[in-house]
């Protein structure tokens, strides 16, 4: 532990590996860890894997990509180790036994025998006679004899708090100051398979891990009484909460992996999201836009930048609307600034992924792909957009498929306009010219061309001129710069893609 110097604030996220890590992962995870950066402290990752029922081995492994692929990097955790590990809630369990010993011995606490049936008959009458849902107390004051004797009694106890009827139900939130939560009833702290619940893992794990600040989604305000209380009987500091709004679908509904696909974190990633996109967005979503010197709104900035100029006081309460059409956006925006390399090496998975590509491509196609990634660019808001306008650049002339709405766009006169194209396009010389070092087959040259055939020679509007060639080129209405695409195909497969559609006709 020697090597390790805690920082005056820490921090952490606490994601329960039940399936793909959820969107609000990341968005807890974002606001944490500006903070902690700011203040020169620490982020831990935590994995809260108590509800064994809905426990997935692969779950871990997806938050440890995701939080990394957006660069919400830790610095302490189960993967990478610290000083008050370890980091997985199911390999603590001896570390809570003795604060339960504690609450039982101090009357804080109480075994509870009642069967899952008696609490849902119980539940039942509740509701039927619309008093308040909550536990009955039943077993509170009994011992395990006297319990035995009455209907209900299950073998395997569980532990519950006993709230007091003074229980304060006020606390200081840093984002929204004094706030009023529900009464709590008497809370499951330790379950009958002798795994904590929540309430009691995440109170013991944040006081030994030195957790200074608790930043957690709204739905937790209602809690929050009953940790504090479990803090004051612990006899330990409690630790500052910030409760963020909740991500919210148009619906105003909140955000679930059942409903929105948007909700889990792999689907960024296979929609072709960049990491810094969702960044930005994530915190644009409960925080203002920083303001140039003019006042107007600059909505694109780094992690870096939001890190710094950080303060919980900005942060607006009322649960914001995930615009995914807002994201697409920005990610477009992301995409355009990026520089040609880097554009071209973050296509490679999507055009892999979709056999455009081998998972290890040549030499020449790595050259191809970036003059086609340069054409492209400034035409996509996702990366997986690139796949059908990079496909025609990296298909065998014979194979290319064109598209039922490509053909049925193709006018009366489009043969005409192929025979005129093939025709001029044959003349073109494309042996590279050595004092010059390049070839007539270039874009320029190929657009003088076609417009002096097609369009002054036939007299066609330029749109009725091209739409044939570029059917035939691409197999589809939408592509690529015409003229760069044939430049990059070159003229034997140019051409032989012109014949193959006249053929077709």
């Amino acid at each position: 532990m020697s090597k390790y110097k805690l920082g005056p604030v820490r921090l952490r996220v606490a994601p329960s590996p039940t399936g793909d890590p959820h969107v609000g992962t990341a968005y807890m995870s974002l606001f944490n860890l500006a903070f902690a950066r700011q203040q020169g402290g620490q982020f831990l990752l935590r994995i809260e894997d108590t509800d064994r029922a809905r426990f997935r081995a692969d779950s871990e492994k997806q938050v440890f990509d995701t939080l990394h692929w957006l660069g919400l990097n830790w610095d302490e955790g189960p993967d990478i180790g610290g000083p008050v590990g370890p980091y997985r809630q199911s390999e603590r369990l001896e570390t809570y036994a003795p604060y339960v010993k504690k609450l039982l011995k101090s009357g804080h606490a109480y075994h509870c025998w009642c069967s899952p049936e008696r609490l849902t008959a119980m539940r039942e009458e509740q509701q039927k006679n619309k008093l308040p849902t909550g536990y009955d107390r039943l077993c509170h004051g009994k011992s395990e004899k006297e319990r035995r004797e009455l209907p209900g009694f299950s073998e395997n106890p569980v532990v519950r708090m006993f709230i007091p009827d003074d229980v304060d139900l006020d606390f200081d939130d840093l984002i929204r100051g004094r706030v009023s939560a529900p009464r709590p009833d008497d809370q499951v702290i330790l379950k009958a398979d002798g795994f904590p619940t929540y309430h009691l893992a995440v109170v013991v794990d944040d006081h030994e891990m030195e957790v200074t600040h608790v930043v957690r989604g709204e739905e937790w305000i209602s809690s929050t009484p009953k940790h504090l209380l479990l803090y004051k009987w612990l006899g330990v500091d409690a630790p500052k909460f910030a409760h963020m709004p909740l991500l919210r679908n148009a619906d105003k509904s909140k955000i679930s992996k059942r409903k929105n696909p948007a909700a889990r974190l792999t689907w960024f990633v296979e929609e072709g999201y960049l990491p810094e996109a969702l960044v930005n967005f994530l915190a644009l979503l409960a925080y203002p836009p920083a303001q140039d010197a003019e006042g107007n709104d600059v909505e694109k900035f780094t992690f870096a930048d939001f890190s710094r100029e950080f303060a919980w006081s900005k942060i607006n309460p009322v649960g914001p609307i995930f615009d995914l059409k807002k994201l697409e956006w920005l990610n477009g925006v992301y995409i355009r600034d990026l520089e040609l390399n880097d554009f071209t090496s973050r296509l490679l998975p999507y055009l892999e992924r979709e056999g455009v590509l081998s998972g290890a491509p040549s030499l020449g196609e790595l050259g191809r792909l970036k003059d086609v990634a340069a054409l492209i660019q400034t035409r996509i808001a996702l990366l997986k957009e690139a796949v059908p306008l990079a496909l025609p650049f990296f298909v065998a002339d014979d194979q290319l498929l064109i598209e039922d709405d490509a053909r049925a766009s193709l006018g009366e006169d489009a043969a005409q306009v192929l025979d005129a194209a093939i025709e001029a396009l044959s003349d073109i010389d494309d042996h590279l010219a050595s004092l010059v070092g390049g070839t007539d087959w270039n874009a320029t040259r190929l657009e003088e061309t076609l417009r002096t055939t097609l369009v002054d020679g036939l007299g066609k509007k330029a749109r009725f001129a091209f739409g044939p060639l570029r059917v035939a080129v691409s197999g589809a209405r939408i592509s690529p710069p015409l003229f760069e695409s044939m430049e990059i195909l070159g003229k034997t497969s140019t051409l032989a893609r012109l014949h193959a559609l006249r053929e077709s006709l």
